[in-house]
């Protein structure tokens, strides 16, 4: 049984300076600017509204965007204090780069909050950009989800019986192409916003059918082996957001289906396209919205039967992400059924994920402060491929 426990009152033997600390920051950090954003954005579609709440909103984005900065300063300079190459060495290694995809992620979350807090307050010129930084950031994803998953399939043999989500997370930034590409759509003129709805159900689409290829992976391995450790459930949680995120953007983009496409769509005049597109991505929407909150009932099993037994890891950030997907989607549907109920319940999710965030948030500084994170051996970076000895159980894998 590891020895660290989430209110444990045990501190390093020694001191480190930080600046070797940062050492031993890794791409799992980007978790948490994921979850922060995804809280931005939640708070910037909620169906009850009260005065203040987009201001709230944005609090969260300024905070992202600052995280962000600094996470991206501190792995920066892991990579030129360390030894040459280990960039590569990052995204070669057995754990740490699957969450290579956690910083693209991030970075769809800012353009996200950029439309949803700053087109309103902009001039045309920000809805041109986004255009072109979603096209731009389409085809960067594109490259790390061939070539990073060519590099893992290459140099490393993952037993399947230790298959968890995280598994999915090169190719979860085009689990977001989707739902960006429906949010864009709003500000977007008819020329622009057709392509990007058809990009975005082309991306969603490669990321669904990755992402399902890896559930049967990951559900054989709960089949014929243990669940996984006390330490590493939370990263059950990541299960949640394929489904979740996809149920999002078939709703959301069907929703604006009739207002983006043409009368003479593909040739079609008959009947109206997008009429049609709607009430097949609705009830597809919903569909696949219950397969995603089956994954999120069941983590939260898992975790509340072990809760005594778990530490703090990076990976406790994997409770707020998936999880604000679940509760977007389900606010799309909500909205498009038009139900009072369902929204009343998409509020309450919204509340419980706000008070998980910090109490997350806190779990994280103590365990910075501790040095249960970001020290020697107790994160997820180049000792465990040198050898020298690190904590398997602190992966958050």
């Amino acid at each position: 049984m590891h020895p660290r426990r989430l209110f444990s009152d045990s501190r390093p033997q020694k001191s480190i300076p930080f600046s070797e600390r940062l050492h031993h920051f890794t791409w799992s950090w980007f978790e948490c600017t994921m979850s922060t954003g995804a809280i931005a954005t939640l708070l910037g579609q909620q169906p009850f509204g009260f005065d203040g709440l987009k201001t709230i909103g944005k609090i969260f984005f300024v905070l992202d965007l600052v995280l962000f900065l600094i996470f991206s300063g501190c792995i920066m300079y892991r990579f030129l204090r360390t030894q040459p190459g280990s960039l590569s060495l990052s995204l070669h290694h057995p754990h740490e780069s699957f969450f290579f995809g956690t910083f693209w992620v991030s970075i769809a979350l800012i353009l996200y909050c950029i439309q949803q807090y700053g087109v309103p307050s902009s001039g045309p010129w920000l809805v041109k950009a986004l255009e072109v930084l979603f096209w731009t950031y389409a085809g960067c994803v594109i490259l790390v989800a061939v070539f990073q998953y060519h590099v893992i399939f290459d140099t490393r043999k993952l037993p399947v019986m230790e298959a968890m989500p995280a598994w999915i997370l090169p190719v979860y930034p085009f689990l977001m192409l989707g739902p960006l590409s429906a949010v864009l759509e709003y500000s977007q003129p008819q020329d622009s916003a057709l392509p990007i709805m058809i990009g975005g159900i082309c991306f969603q689409g490669l990321g669904w059918g990755i992402a399902l290829i890896m559930y049967t992976i990951y559900v054989t391995r709960l089949i014929n082996s243990e669940l996984p450790e006390p330490s590493k459930k939370p990263a059950m949680y990541v299960a949640v957001g394929p489904a979740a995120y996809t149920a999002n953007t078939l709703v959301a983009l069907g929703t604006q289906a009739p207002k983006v496409i043409p009368p003479d769509f593909l040739g079609i005049g008959s009947f109206p396209v997008g009429d049609v597109w709607k009430a097949i991505g609705v009830p597809a929407g919903i569909f696949l919205w219950l397969l995603a909150f089956w994954f999120s009932a069941l983590s939260t099993v898992s975790v509340l039967w072990t809760w005594k037994e778990m530490h703090f890891t990076l990976n406790w950030w994997a409770f707020i992400f998936p999880n604000v997907g679940l509760t977007i989607a389900l606010i799309q549907i909500a909205n498009v059924l038009d139900s009072d109920a369902i929204k009343g319940v998409c509020s309450a999710m919204t509340i419980i994920l706000v008070m998980l965030w910090i109490f997350v948030a806190i779990l994280n500084v103590r365990a910075l402060w501790k040095g249960d994170v970001l020290w020697p051996g107790m994160d997820e970076d180049m000792e465990d491929v040198e050898g020298h000895g690190a904590d398997e159980e602190s992966s958050t894998l």
